[in-house]
């Protein structure tokens, strides 16, 4: 289980869960970690021999690697499944029998899908390790990437693909978009009779349905 801090994010606008439902939980990640550098700290850079993954349809790009005094930071990018807000959602350096799974983010460039032409965000990974860390025989691992659900999209987008796992799985829940006072709803409108409410919402509103898993996988040597 990830320890960087998660906040919570409640849709109950058009297409939202309704009020009752558990909520989809992405990551807020760390702060970047200050720039100063003492002088002490180290400095380097490395180019990777394998800066290309592809897992799930997805490819993974990390050109480089850099160590700027307790900041070991990576240059990522990775295509867009679809138009939604897609972003890492979980990612590990490890190091020395180390592994490290807080980091922070920061959005680099951000392009959007369009017809025939695939959709590309890159981003800075940035982790913070002590001074003497053992870098040469180390790996960042990213293991997913999530879509944050924006208005509207829970019903013309992920309601469909639910649904379709649903009948795929025989499991016997039935969704629908729900008008509640104005606004259109994703609801469980049907469950198998042993099924409680609140495992019917944990099955639907699973992470899963948000989120493409890698992993994708970059081995570096940052030896000083």
């Amino acid at each position: 289980m990830k320890k960087f801090t998660l906040f919570l994010l409640v849709f109950i606008t058009a297409c939202g869960r309704s009020a009752q439902g558990p909520a989809v939980v992405l990551p807020q990640f760390l702060a970047t970690a200050t720039a100063y550098i003492d002088p002490s700290y180290p400095s380097a850079q490395v180019e990777l021999a394998a800066p290309n993954q592809v897992a799930s349809g997805i490819e993974v790009r990390m050109e480089r690697v850099s160590v700027e005094g307790k900041n070991v930071n990576a240059e990522v990018c990775f295509t867009l499944p679809d138009t939604s807000d897609w972003s890492i959602w979980s990612a590990s350096l490890n190091y020395g029998g180390v592994v490290l799974q807080e980091y922070g983010t920061t959005l680099v460039s951000l392009q959007e899908p369009a017809e025939g032409q695939t959709g590309l965000r890159c981003d800075t990974l940035t982790f913070v390790v002590p001074p003497d860390a053992d870098l040469s025989n180390a790996t960042i691992v990213i293991d997913s990437i999530a879509a944050t659900p924006r208005e509207g999209e829970y019903c013309s987008v992920y309601m469909p693909k639910i649904q379709q796992a649903m009948l795929e799985r025989d499991i016997g829940i039935v969704l629908d978009c729900v008008d509640v006072n104005g606004l259109l709803e994703m609801q469980i409108i049907s469950k198998p009779p042993e099924m409680t409410p609140e495992q019917a919402e944990q099955i639907v509103y699973s992470d899963e349905f948000y989120s493409v898993k890698g992993p994708w996988s970059f081995s570096f040597n940052l030896s000083q």
